[in-house]
């Protein structure tokens, strides 16, 4: 058995796995059916634990599913960003010790850069998070070659679209960079065009996860509300693609309407002769009756 504080009572382990009530499941104890690490318990009341003890009922083994989990790791720098790396290089899966569940990295970091990543055994949070790349707002920490001025740092935010801020002043500044989505490049490339090139990066917020006081190569779990959190955030680019898609279609639609006018208007018309009578216009030919009959000649 294990330590008192990991067990709970049978009937409602049993409800749990969707055997039966726990009314039913009592009476299940009761009747002989159910045994614990092969001893048979007909007491009510008695405890186990789920994830350690082996519970039968009527000789099936209950199972219960496991609760997906999502991970965030302090990613050092020099560091692949995935499990494995062809090269032999540190993986994420060197500081993964003591986590059960098989969880996959989403949204990595490049070789050289520090900072949050996320891991995930959710195949469905993963998904999102896939086709929401690019979408979630970034915060990150910039060191660079030198100090921006500032006609330096407003045309930088011009360029990257990014809000940069001194973070620590010194001789090669650190900033604080915060993205409207996955354009660190951009960012970084303007820097680079400023003529102070980006030494150092660490990403210290996705969305609403934050990194914290986390210290380098170690990982904690979500917490539930901040799961629910990304996933609200995670929706929100959605709905605002789908709001500005529909002015964009009326302004296209009107613009191809004006086009066609003007090009009516514009295309050529045939000339005149003598009379402002078109040519190309056949000249309708007047109706003969004859006779009383009305059949035409």
């Amino acid at each position: 058995m294990s330590p008192p504080q990991m067990q709970e009572r049978l009937q409602k382990i049993i409800a749990r796995a969707g055997i039966a009530s726990r009314r039913h499941a009592e009476m299940l104890i009761q009747s002989g059916v159910v045994t614990v690490n092969g001893r048979t318990v007909t007491e009510l009341g008695s405890k186990a634990d789920a994830e350690s003890d082996h519970i039968k009922v009527a000789g099936k083994l209950l199972r219960f599913e496991t609760r997906p989990e999502t991970l965030v790791l302090h990613k050092p720098g020099a560091c692949v960003a995935a499990l494995t790396d062809p090269e032999g290089r540190q993986t994420l899966r060197d500081f993964l010790q003591g986590v059960a569940a098989r969880v996959y990295p989403v949204g990595g970091l490049e070789y050289h850069a520090a900072g949050l990543v996320l891991l995930t055994s959710d195949g469905a949070l993963a998904n999102r998070l896939i086709q929401g790349k690019g979408t979630l707002p970034q915060t990150w920490w910039v060191k660079i070659k030198g100090v921006l001025s500032d006609e330096e740092r407003r045309t930088t935010e011009r360029e990257s679209g990014a809000r940069i801020r001194v973070q620590r002043e010194g001789e090669n500044a650190w900033y604080v960079a915060e993205l409207p989505g996955g354009r660190i490049e951009q960012l970084k490339n303007a820097m680079f065009r400023s003529g102070h090139p980006v030494e150092k990066l660490r990403r210290v917020k996705l969305g609403p996860v934050e990194l914290g006081k986390l210290p380098p190569a170690t990982w904690r779990k979500l917490e539930p509300e901040e799961i629910r959190a990304l996933e609200r955030a995670l929706l929100r680019p959605a709905r605002a693609v789908r709001e500005t898609a529909a002015p964009r279609r009326e302004e296209n639609s009107k613009s191809e309407v004006s086009d066609s006018r003007r090009m009516h208007a514009s295309s050529p018309r045939p000339p005149r002769r003598a009379g402002n009578k078109r040519i190309g216009h056949a000249k309708r030919r007047p109706r003969k009756f004859t006779g009383r009959t009305g059949k035409r000649g």
